[in-house]
């Protein structure tokens, strides 16, 4: 039987085989009906039609999340690398030498690893960028002295450093070399240790104040410069006063961490726990009122105005704090007092000092608004200085307990100014490297030393060699015939 299509001889038209249904409309393509499928279903033929072509035809490409593509399109290529096409025309076109080379994008670049990254690992890396961020924001900036200022975060305008300076020459001859080294070494560490902390400096230039004041008192002058920065710096609250001859040995140590956030722990107002100069205390006259009589005063930290360090011999001012009061006003006018210094200062070897003392010692209301520090807490001595008795653990500077500040007081005096200020330099340098230096210097150049046979010359060497020849000059050095009071 044949199948092939032909005009139907049924009236109507249709399909000529019998197999199939005559009642159509005579169409050469069977009309839209139905017949069961395999599973019994309905399947009308232009499905089957629909169907026949996406097997055998040449569909469009077409995804069925098109609108992944749609929206991810610009993400993806921004990802992908890109070609340079720009040739040089020493190449020929034919060796397509020229091509240059593949150049992923930088932001491409970090949206895939964006995209790769779990939602904890992009938690932990915005806190690391934010940690990192916080730390070149403020201590590498200049921020880093600004907020240690404000009174909410590091309080240091409330702190004042007034070094006694020479700047322009000598105060009664011009400078030599080593006196120029001793002032630049000195005024340099004052302002790496006030930019650290936040702090102001007041440099006081003395050959000035004597060339152009109308009265000139050698070392009176400092009472003149404290109640002048007062008036500088009116957010001011203390004032620590430091001579030349001076070094911060720690400059990680803060003021409010070292001292004034335990005060009451730190000072002592009883001078009789230290009392070299033998000052009967406290008074006891019959017309004192409670708080003179008390060794102690009131016993308040706040009344605390003055704050000062004793060496052998009494009272030392190389490095003294003063707090802004009426009482510290009353106190600068009565040591500034003409009329004291005309009639005393032929008396009086150590002049201001000994001025304060004599203050102390006659004046109730001075003592109960007095307190002192131990020495080694502001003002440690080196080894030559009040050494008749040896080392005293109470003044002599020790490296192993990370002293403060040290004081070369007296070193004009038979001993080597520049010496000991060089000696401790290095020293404070070496005890404050950072990782990456004792890296280098204690592993490092140790295994090289093993490897090779070769020293280095390091810091430690270097220290170690510098303290050893002061300590034998020192040993050399006749001591009676320096004086006892080195101040």
């Amino acid at each position: 039987m044949s199948l092939s299509r032909s005009p139907s001889p049924v009236p109507g038209g249709g399909w000529s085989s019998p197999g199939l249904n005559i009642n159509t409309s005579g169409r050469s393509s069977p009309a839209k009906s139905s017949f069961s499928g395999p599973n019994g279903g309905s399947v009308t033929w232009e499905s089957a039609r629909l169907k026949s072509q996406g097997v055998t035809g040449y569909p469009s490409f077409s995804t069925q999340n098109q609108g992944f593509f749609t929206r991810h399109m610009r993400r993806i290529s921004s990802s992908l690398p890109t070609f340079n096409t720009v040739t040089d025309d020493r190449y020929a076109e034919k060796e397509k030498l020229g091509r240059g080379r593949w150049k992923i994008p930088l932001v491409g670049r970090i949206r895939t690893l964006l995209a790769k990254m779990g939602r904890k690992w992009k938690i932990r890396a915005l806190i690391v960028l934010l940690l990192i961020a916080c730390y070149i924001l403020f201590y590498i900036t200049p921020l880093w002295y600004y907020w240690r200022r404000t009174s909410w975060l590091g309080g240091g305008e409330k702190f004042v450093i007034i070094l006694a300076a020479n700047v322009g020459g000598g105060v009664m001859e011009w400078k030599g070399a080593r006196e120029w080294a001793i002032e630049r070494d000195s005024v340099r560490n004052k302002r790496k240790y006030v930019a650290r902390w936040g702090y102001d400096i007041e440099i006081v230039d003395m050959s000035t104040k004597k060339r152009y004041a109308h009265e000139w008192r050698e070392s009176w002058e400092k009472v003149d410069s404290i109640r002048n920065s007062f008036r500088k710096y009116p957010k001011a609250e203390w004032i620590w006063w430091l001579d030349l001859n001076t070094f911060v040995m720690e400059p990680s140590y803060s003021l409010q961490r070292h001292l004034f956030n335990h005060l009451d722990q730190r000072i002592y107002r009883d001078i009789n726990e230290y009392n070299p100069l033998n000052i009967s205390h406290p008074l006891t006259a019959n017309y004192l009122d409670p708080e003179s009589l008390s060794p102690v005063g009131d016993g308040n930290i706040d009344s605390v105005n003055l704050i000062l360090s004793q060496d052998c011999s009494g009272f030392n001012l190389g490095s003294f704090f003063v707090r802004r009061s009426e009482w510290t006003d009353r106190l600068l006018d009565i040591w500034w007092d003409p009329v004291a210094y005309e009639q005393k200062h032929m008396e009086w070897e150590h002049k201001e000092q000994d001025a304060l003392e004599q203050l102390y010692t006659s004046q109730p209301w001075i003592r109960s608004h007095t307190a002192f520090l131990p020495q080694r807490l502001i003002n440690s001595f080196p080894a030559g200085a009040c050494s008749d008795n040896g080392n005293d653990s109470r003044i002599h500077y020790n490296q192993n307990d990370r002293d403060f500040v040290v004081n070369m007081a007296g070193c004009e005096w038979g001993r080597d100014c520049w010496g000991e200020m060089y000696n401790f330099r290095e020293l404070s340098y070496y005890l404050n490297r950072n990782p990456w230096e004792r890296f280098k210097e204690d592993l490092v150049a140790v295994i090289w030393f093993k490897l090779t046979g070769q020293k280095v010359k390091l810091l430690q060497y270097r220290v170690t060699t510098l303290l050893a020849r002061h300590q034998h000059q020192c040993q050399r050095r006749n001591l009676n015939e320096v004086p006892t009071l080195n101040h």
